[in-house]
């Protein structure tokens, strides 16, 4: 397709086909699929959140080469679905490890997991090298009959 072509069609269906903003084959629903990634600059963002949940089916280092946070949401919760992913966290300092520029990046777990202890715990000098805090909640929202940890962002 030409240039031409392929903002036609985004215009006419705008988000058809794409997959966190990269067009993708119609004929593959797969993400990671052997597409080109289409080169440009990186996004700098103050908070992104980490698609599915974590999991590793949307998200691998190309993502945070390319999308970069001061702070990223990790909500998984579901270890029999691989949520959070183990391999979007090393992901995580992957992509980090590209920027070649230290900035801060704070991440942020909604839950207590296992996958994210032993990730914190195993990559913890790795984390301090590329300048990576994970936060641990500290803070208790209490609503009727259920409390939940949660954490408090300022900007």
């Amino acid at each position: 397709h030409t240039e031409d072509e392929l903002s036609r069609s985004s215009h006419s269906n705008p988000g058809k086909n794409l997959v966190n903003g990269i067009k993708t084959n119609p004929a593959s629903n797969s993400p990671k699929s052997n597409l080109p990634v289409p080169v440009g600059p990186p996004v700098y963002v103050d908070l992104a959140y980490i698609p599915n949940h974590c999991s590793g089916k949307n998200t691998d280092p190309e993502f945070f080469k390319r999308v970069r946070a001061s702070y990223y949401v990790v909500s998984g919760n579901d270890a029999a679905n691989g949520e959070p992913s183990r391999a979007v966290l090393d992901a995580l300092l992957e992509g980090k490890s590209h920027w070649g520029e230290n900035l801060q990046v704070t991440l942020i777990p909604t839950h207590d997991t296992e996958v994210t202890r032993e990730w914190y715990q195993q990559t913890h000098e790795k984390q301090q090298e590329l300048n990576i805090m994970v936060l641990a909640s500290s803070s208790t929202v209490v609503m009727q009959d259920e409390s939940f940890p949660a954490c408090k962002i300022e900007f």
